[in-house]
């Protein structure tokens, strides 16, 4: 196959950013997209121009990092998948894709395709975090939770925290994220010593950050590579109204 691409190209978050076009020649249908920009960036380096700045880690699916806006949809056209995992049997031979990054001011480009998602770190560490003595590995066992809430926090804590959902979406809210991060422990009873102060810093963290409001598009589930379910969404806003009513009765 042979792919032309229009990559954005940006030296800092200072610098003005613009497309420009490659052409990737003999790629395999089995090859995932970031194996073609492998080949690409090696093709850069042996003809003495600079390679293409992307993130990668695990490349399994799992971290999240690989975070690339193809042809308007972040991390593919693929649903339920990122961009390690999206291979390019999902394309055809001459395609042209335009490859950018994540578009939000709550996410500054470090460079080309990379950019700075610290705020998502900082929104965790706000609250999306349990300071009560859990017991050892052994007492699991011995905390009875009912099947559909262990399901309900299993599903909202598997968000890898991609910001495909900010990405998604015209607001660039957060909201998907903070709730996914609020229901799993607002769901078990590890997290209910702080349950309360819990969504309220962690959306004030979340306003501060500059991401947008929620207008229930839903665009953020729709691309979420974890699929993470809406319901968490009006689980939050459930949280933060009682704890708001619970804090101005205090």
């Amino acid at each position: 196959m042979t792919i032309k691409l229009k990559v954005w190209k940006q030296k800092n978050a200072n610098s003005s950013g613009h497309l420009e076009n490659y052409t990737v020649d003999h790629v395999s249908p089995d090859m995932s997209f970031l194996e073609m920009f492998d080949v690409l960036n090696e093709q850069l380096v042996q003809d003495n121009k600079e390679p293409i700045a992307f993130d990668h880690d695990c490349r399994e699916g799992i971290c999240g990092m690989c975070s690339m806006y193809i042809n308007g949809q972040p991390h593919g056209p693929l649903k339920g998948v990122t961009t390690c995992q999206l291979h390019m049997r999902s394309f055809k031979d001459g395609d042209t894709i335009v490859v950018e990054p994540w578009r939000a001011s709550a996410f500054p480009v470090i460079k080309d395709l990379v950019v700075d998602r610290t705020a998502m770190d900082r929104v965790i560490a706000s609250g999306g975090f349990v300071s009560v003595n859990t017991g050892n590995a052994q007492d699991a066992n011995n905390l009875p939770i009912g099947k559909d809430k262990a399901d309900m926090a299993f599903a909202a804590a598997a968000c890898i925290g991609c910001g495909a959902c900010v990405a998604a979406c015209k607001n660039a809210s957060a909201m998907l994220f903070v709730s996914a991060k609020v229901s799993q422990l607002a769901l078990l009873p590890q997290g209910q010593p702080e349950r309360e102060v819990r969504a309220l810093n962690m959306v004030a963290q979340m306003d501060s950050e500059g991401f947008g409001a929620c207008t229930n598009t839903g665009a953020c589930a729709a691309e979420c590579p974890k699929e993470i379910s809406l319901d968490n969404i009006a689980r939050l806003n459930r949280e933060f109204l009682g704890a708001s009513i619970s804090s101005q009765e205090l």
